[in-house]
Parts: C-alpha cells; sequence; structure tokens
C-alpha cells in the first residue's frame, strides 16, 4: 500500500511516500514515518483525512489500533500530517507540578521570608500553621504516589508547554497560600 503523508499546508511530509503490507496499521505508519523522519517520533504525530474542499467537518484523527485498510478505499491513502511539538510523558508533567508545592510550603514555615518586606515583629508559631504544613505535604505526596502508582493516563504523553504553565498556576497559588498561612500575622479560627 502506497501513504502519502502531507503537511496542513500540502508539503510532503516524507519524499516519495511510504510503501507498507495491506495489513499495516497506524502505528506501523507513525513508525515508518519516525525511522524516516527521526524528528517525529510517533507520539508527536497527529494524522488525519484530509478534507474535502469547503468542507466545514473536523478532520478524522487516525487511530493508531486500527489498519490502514480501514481508512483506504484502494490501494493509496493520503495523510494529512501535524507535529504536535516536544511531548512529555503525563506522569513527568504531574510530578513537576506537584513537586514545587511540596517543596515551597516548608520553605515558608521554616524560613521566614515575610522579614524580606519589612516585618521585625518577633514570629509565634500556632498549632494550626503546623498542623496545616502536616496536611498540606501528606496530600502532595499523595498525589505524586498516586501519579505513579495509581493513575492511568488515556494520553500517553502532553505538550512541552504544558509543564511550565501547570507547574507556574500551581507553584504561584502554593506560595501564595504558604506565605499567607505562615505570616506572624496570622490569627487562627477560633
Amino acid at each position: 500500500m502506497k501513504v502519502s503523508a502531507v503537511s496542513r499546508s500540502g508539503k510532503d511530509v516524507v519524499k516519495g511516500g511510504l510503501e507498507l503490507s495491506d495489513s499495516a496499521t497506524v502505528a506501523d505508519l507513525q513508525e515508518a514515518i519516525h525511522q524516516r523522519t527521526k524528528k517525529f517520533y510517533p507520539s508527536r504525530q497527529r494524522l488525519t483525512l484530509p478534507l474535502k474542499p469547503g468542507s466545514k467537518e473536523k478532520p478524522v484523527v487516525l487511530n493508531y489500533k486500527k489498519s490502514l485498510k480501514d481508512y483506504c478505499d484502494g490501494n493509496h491513502l493520503t495523510v494529512v500530517f501535524k507535529d504536535l511539538g516536544t511531548q512529555v510523558s503525563y506522569r513527568t508533567l504531574f510530578f513537576f507540578e506537584y513537586l514545587g508545592p511540596l517543596l515551597l510550603y516548608p520553605i515558608f514555615y521554616y524560613f521566614p521570608v515575610y522579614q524580606f518586606f519589612g516585618y521585625k515583629g518577633e514570629r509565634v508559631i500556632h498549632p494550626v500553621q503546623t498542623y496545616a504544613l502536616y496536611y498540606w505535604c501528606f496530600h502532595y505526596f499523595k498525589r505524586i504516589m498516586e501519579t505513579f502508582f495509581v493513575h492511568r493516563f488515556s494520553h500517553a504523553t502532553s505538550p512541552l508547554s504544558n509543564v511550565f504553565r501547570n507547574c507556574a498556576y500551581y507553584w504561584t497559588f502554593g506560595s501564595y497560600i504558604a506565605y499567607y498561612v505562615n505570616h506572624p500575622l496570622y490569627t487562627p479560627a477560633t
């Protein structure tokens, strides 16, 4: 079977196309593209069927488990290739998301950063602040352990940019909470 992989602009991704067996799957096609273009490993590829001109439909995404025959009428198939960019596993993404709050909160508890902002008074640590530290650290440690030992992910990878965006969110708000809970002017509820 002859398969042509083209970009969305119509340029050939693999010059001359690919020759695959009639029993080949979409995963075999992705591996063949990877063999010819080392940069595009399979989890970085998104393959769809081309749309007819003027069509308002969404393109059909090829399922890596299915046979190429399922998407083809004859002996030639054209697929549209999209580079998804650098990918990381979801385990890596979640590990770094949760590692920040786990490490940053104790810094605010043990090292009084509020002194850098002009506070000169003596620090009193309330029991509720200590409990908050324990619960916070347990919560994020549990999340990291779940990431490695419990969760099954529907997708193998996520774009690398999501690591930076998600870490910025978790780390910023973790620091925000830690600063105010561990501030010397914190007064526990009665």
